[in-house]
Parts: structure tokens; sequence; C-alpha cells
């Protein structure tokens, strides 16, 4: 599929079934790269203050098991949407923060968010 495919070029495709050469869904992969129940507030997090350390981010996001957010940031690392920094100081610490890929998921998420507002009480 084309990268600069305009919203009606989008529409048109999309009521033929061929947005891709394999047919499917675009979205999908997407999907499957953010699934999950914390990689949205991680993402968010990195968003309020970047870069931001492991500690303060556990700190932030209730709920989360450091194995949870080890497993986390490390698939969102290994796809490209948050760099991770390790500094070997005494203590040593580690910082996250967005790529520029992470960073053009931002308009996506705006328009969630817009969405959101708009349609969930």
């Amino acid at each position: 599929m084309d990268k600069d495919i305009t919203y009606d070029e989008w529409t048109q495709k999309v009521k033929i079934g061929i947005l891709t050469e394999a047919g499917k869904c675009p979205v999908t992969s997407l999907i499957i790269m953010l699934q999950g129940k914390w990689k949205f507030q991680i993402i968010y997090e990195m968003c309020i203050k970047s870069p931001i350390r492991f500690g303060e981010m556990r700190k932030n996001i209730d709920g989360i098991t450091n194995t949870m957010l080890t497993s986390s940031l490390c698939e969102l690392e290994k796809d490209g949407l948050v760099s991770r920094i390790q500094f070997n100081e005494i203590p040593p610490h580690v910082e996250y923060s967005l790529t520029d890929k992470g960073t053009a998921l931002l308009p996506v998420f705006y328009a969630m968010t817009k969405w959101g507002l708009t349609y969930i009480p």
C-alpha cells in the first residue's frame, strides 16, 4: 500500500477490500504491536516526560509490576518505538524515550483521544 495514500483513496480501497498486496487490513499489524494492557500507558508517560527512568515510570503507572514494565519496554524497544540508554555510573540507571517512530504515533493517539472524549462517557 502506498504510504502517502489519501483518506479518499483509503476509503475506496476499503470498500473493495484491497488495502495491501496480501489483502489484509494494514491496521492489524499496528494493533498487534501495541496490544497489551500497559503499552499505551507507557507511551503516554513518555509523552509527559522524556527521557524517563524506569523507577519513575513504575511509580506513575498504577498496578504495573516490574516484570510487566520490563517486558513491555523490551517489546516497544524491539519494535523501534522506544529507545533505551543505559548509564554505567554509580548508581547505574537507565532512561527511556520515544524514538522518531514512536513520536510519529502521537497524531494517532491524539485522534484516538478525541474520539474517546466524543463517544465514551
